[in-house]
């Protein structure tokens, strides 16, 4: 917004004066946006920098493994990162209606991680998956990491961190990927990802 200059702002009371015109309380401004992760607050890569996308409108790909049910009747925004070789993470945020109405989105999120290794192995016999709770994180109205590990018949195996957080009508999921198993997975690191992306959403 721009500045008002002092000789602006002297003009605009001395025509308030000399008109009587009471000034009417300017219309509150809409509710910021919620912010999103930067590039480095993701878990360092041992050998590649990370490089951020724009946000953008909808749903990526990858969140739809788990999550495909959940996202209709939403309207979500989300930004993609990537290295220079096969780890990528991304971040999506939801705003909803209420608070309460936020609260049961994250919970149902949560619920549909923990069930997805199943859902997979049900839905494709040749991927084994697995699952690990790796807790709660301690910010604003809460947030959960997990963690989930793909393995092919063919030698294919993968392994993602997963989270949801919530701070009060706004929920985001982040999630980071690489080729690997959960032995490859930067947990601690993770965490203050997540922590960090909570408390960027206000």
């Amino acid at each position: 917004m721009p500045i008002r200059t002092r000789a602006g702002a002297l003009t605009a009371v001395a025509v308030a004066a000399l008109t009587g015109v009471t000034a009417l309380a300017a219309p509150a401004a809409a509710a910021p946006s919620p912010a999103f992760l930067s590039a480095a607050d993701l878990p360092p890569h041992p050998s590649s920098s990370w490089t951020a996308g724009e946000v953008t409108d909808g749903v990526p790909d990858e969140l739809r493994l788990c999550l495909d049910e959940v996202f209709p009747g939403y309207d979500s925004r989300y930004r993609p990162f990537h290295t220079d070789l096969d780890t990528s993470a991304r971040q999506l945020t939801i705003v909803t209606g209420s608070t309460a109405k936020a609260a049961a989105l994250a919970d149902r999120m949560n619920r549909e991680i923990r069930s997805c290794a199943g859902r997979i192995e049900r839905s494709d016999p040749q991927v084994e998956a697995g699952y690990r709770h790796y807790g709660r994180v301690a910010v604003e109205e809460g947030a959960r990491v997990h963690g989930l590990h793909t393995e092919t018949s063919w030698g294919a195996t993968d392994i993602r961190l997963l989270s949801v957080g919530r701070d009060g009508r706004t929920v985001t999921v982040v999630e980071w990927s690489q080729m690997g198993d959960f032995g490859d997975a930067p947990v601690r690191a993770f965490r203050k990802t997540t922590a960090t992306a909570v408390n960027k959403l206000y």
